[in-house]
């Protein structure tokens, strides 16, 4: 890892020293040749006052999924995303209490969850309540969601400010509720109930009537749940739309992590006592950031993202050497003095260049070549005597071209920026 801190004097100190890093740490990873994303994330354990931001390398093999928008640039990490809904809330449908009626409870033996209720009712998952119970701080908590959707726990754990959660088993929710899972639900529930937007915004519903193999139909949200609490509680779905532009739907992205930010504000410093005197002698508490690249890390993301079938394609700027120099036969005399005053006077250019001087056959070495992806190889073959050789970039291997020595290493250093 490579990691450092801010200490500021206040909050608008800590406001520029983050952007500066978040600014430097895109410089950084765009220097690599990364195909990256900063998306907005959860602080976890580390904590804080304020935002955090991950940079993740975009990777189908990636730890973590991230949504996207499809216009715009906002990126967050699972956890973190919201949609257009959650934004601006959900508006209620069109039909009044004339409309529907009362809640009415039926009868559902056997029926506990929201694939039966489909199936037997003939209704879409859209249509039903899902209420799920947590345990949050040691308290019972329920959520209520649209049956589509899925519940996001740290969503809700950040909501209540809470320590823990997790869901309750079925003999916690038996002794809470007096029900059996799958007939819970938020209509007379006598536990504190979060509700979703996409919950709430349901023209009416139907849900579990906490009372064994009975559920009701008809149930209005903003009539017959109004003791919630609403808010995000749910993990937002690809094409969902964006929460920061009117155009743009979210779009998900398998990514690894590369880098983090955070605002830690006075979490640590107030506890390890971090101070300073201000102009007029006070004391005060340090403000600080946070900041981390995992180095290892980027060469596993770097590989993943520039690689095919032969081996790895390094970037520029990542590559171990710049140049492979690979003589077809290290007993060619004319060969090896071309290869040598190209690996001389290149090195003196400031180029970095491995020589392949193994007594091996040439499909080895070019097979090897491929492997290890440097950037640029140059072989020389027969044509040695008259100083010419064949140049080949890694990045595009079917583009190989003879060319006299002394252009080849005009172009090298053209691609190197050092002429």
């Amino acid at each position: 890892m490579k990691d450092a801190y801010s200490f500021d004097t206040d909050w608008e100190g800590l406001d520029r020293s983050y952007w500066d890093m978040y600014q430097a740490y895109h410089r950084i990873f765009g220097r690599c040749g990364m195909n990256f994303r900063a998306v907005e994330a959860d602080a976890g354990a580390i904590g804080g006052e304020g935002g955090t931001h991950e940079f993740m390398a975009l990777a189908d093999i990636g730890e973590d999924t991230i949504a996207t928008c499809t216009c715009c640039e906002y990126a967050a990490n699972l956890e973190k995303a919201e949609s257009l809904s959650a934004v601006i809330g959900t508006v209620s449908g069109t039909a009044t209490e004339d409309d529907l009626g009362q809640p009415e409870k039926f009868h559902t033996p056997d029926i506990k969850t929201i694939a039966q209720l489909e199936a037997s009712l003939g209704v879409k998952a859209a249509e039903i309540m899902k209420t799920v119970i947590f345990v949050v701080d040691g308290e019972p908590v329920a959520v209520v969601i649209r049956g589509d959707q899925e519940i996001n726990e740290l969503k809700v754990k950040n909501f209540l400010s809470a320590e823990m959660i997790e869901i309750a088993d079925p003999e916690a929710v038996q002794a809470w509720t007096g029900v059996q899972v799958g007939f819970v639900g938020p209509y007379g529930l006598n536990l504190p109930v979060l509700m979703d937007h996409s919950a709430a915004g349901m023209e009416q519903g139907i849900a579990g009537a906490n009372e064994s193999e009975y559920h009701y139909r008809h149930l209005i949200p903003s009539r017959d749940i109004s003791h919630a609490k609403v808010g995000d509680f749910r993990t937002v779905q690809e094409g969902d739309p964006c929460p920061r532009c009117a155009d743009g739907t979210l779009k998900f992205y398998r990514g690894i992590e590369v880098g983090h930010v955070f605002k830690l504000g006075t979490k640590y410093s107030e506890k390890l006592g971090a101070t300073y005197l201000d102009a007029t002698g006070k004391t005060q508490t340090m403000i600080m950031g946070c900041y981390g690249i995992g180095i290892s890390r980027i060469l596993s993301a770097v590989i993943e993202q520039n690689h095919d079938d032969n081996g790895i394609v390094w970037p520029l700027a990542l590559a171990p050497y710049h140049v492979h120099l690979v003589p077809i036969s290290v007993k060619d005399e004319a060969q090896m003095q071309l290869a040598g005053k190209l690996y001389n006077h290149l090195q003196d250019q400031g180029v970095e260049v491995l020589l392949d001087d193994r007594d091996e056959r040439a499909g080895v070495k070019f097979k090897d070549a491929d492997l290890i992806g440097l950037p640029v190889r140059i072989v020389i073959g027969k044509g040695a005597g008259d100083g010419m050789v064949e140049y080949k970039e890694r990045r595009t291997p079917g583009d190989k071209v003879t060319i006299r020595a002394d252009e080849a290493v005009g172009q090298i250093l053209n691609l190197l920026g050092l002429k």
